[in-house]
């Protein structure tokens, strides 16, 4: 599927839970997409966790 897709079908879902849910459950959908998005990026190894939890400077 391609990002143009894959972005429409995101901003769908988002628009339904806003329209259902209100802003907290908006909210609340985005807060939780976005930690499954680091979790499937760590999974597959494409998130470099030392870059993110390492020193700010490496000597």
């Amino acid at each position: 599927m391609s990002t143009t897709r894959w972005c429409l079908s995101i901003g769908l879902v988002l628009g339904i839970v806003l329209g259902f849910g209100g802003w907290l459950a908006l909210l609340a959908t985005v807060i939780l997409g976005f930690i499954g998005l680091l979790v499937g990026r760590a999974a597959e190894g494409k998130l470099d966790m030392q870059a993110l939890f390492g020193k700010a400077t490496s000597r």
